[in-house]
């Protein structure tokens, strides 16, 4: 089935000296929605944005908001969000479930978990969706894929091809066995983030993922318009 290709901004690359002619030049691009990632030293080893920057940029676009918490405990943080201005609220299946003995302690990263508890992800995706909201769960590339329990009550998925929380990595080509596996069974949003660009996008939108968080490769171009025309024309 055809897909219409959506192209998510990840505004953790744009310029917060000029953020609101970003935005703008976001939109004059024609991107579909914005991408922001929240990071919160725990989950990840770096700290980004809270819910002031999701507040800032919803008073400056229309267009949807994706807040991505790669946070310890989302739960405590989704309200936040959506009162912030956030239209989808992705959550990552490490936070639900038991992670592996490399990665249990504070400083050991990346996160990955062997089998989701269930019943303690829908307590927080029925939060979401209670508010009007769509929620996404998110799986790391070592995660295997572990979502059929929860599927049915999902909008999307995200599909990580890096490893969140560090920079200049190389797309994990894992990421795309988890896309084709998730598109013969699921319907929604497959969206996937990570070391994007104009040679490993063909590769995502092949396997089934219908939406691009791009990053580096769509700011850093000389002209972001090209990007976004390249990008909806897979």
């Amino acid at each position: 089935m055809s897909r219409t290709i959506k192209v998510n901004a990840s505004i953790l690359c744009a310029d917060f000296n000029h953020m609101a002619s970003q935005v703008k030049m976001c939109e004059d691009a024609g991107v579909d929605m914005f991408h922001v990632d929240v990071m919160d030293g725990h989950f990840v080893p770096v700290i980004s944005m809270g819910p002031i920057a999701v507040e800032a940029i919803r008073k400056i676009t229309p267009l949807p908001i994706e807040t991505h918490l790669m946070v310890e405990n989302p739960g405590r943080f989704i309200s936040d969000f959506i009162s912030a201005g956030a239209d989808i609220v992705s959550i990552h299946s490490e936070c639900y479930g038991e992670r592996r003995e490399h990665c249990q302690a504070f400083d050991q990263y990346p996160k990955e978990i062997d089998r989701l508890e269930a019943e303690a992800a829908l307590e927080d995706i029925r939060l979401i969706k209670s508010q009007g909201k769509r929620a996404h769960m998110v799986l790391n590339p070592g995660t295997p894929f572990c979502l059929e329990p929860i599927l049915e009550f999902l909008d999307g998925v995200l599909i990580m091809s890096v490893n969140p929380g560090f920079a200049r990595q190389k797309f994990m080509p894992v990421a795309l066995e988890k896309v084709e596996e998730l598109r013969a069974i699921f319907e929604g949003d497959i969206a996937i983030d990570g070391g994007l660009n104009s040679e490993t996008s063909p590769l995502a939108v092949k396997a089934g993922a219908n939406i691009i968080a791009t990053a580096s490769y769509f700011f850093g171009a000389q002209d972001k318009k090209e990007v976004v025309r390249y990008l909806k024309s897979l």
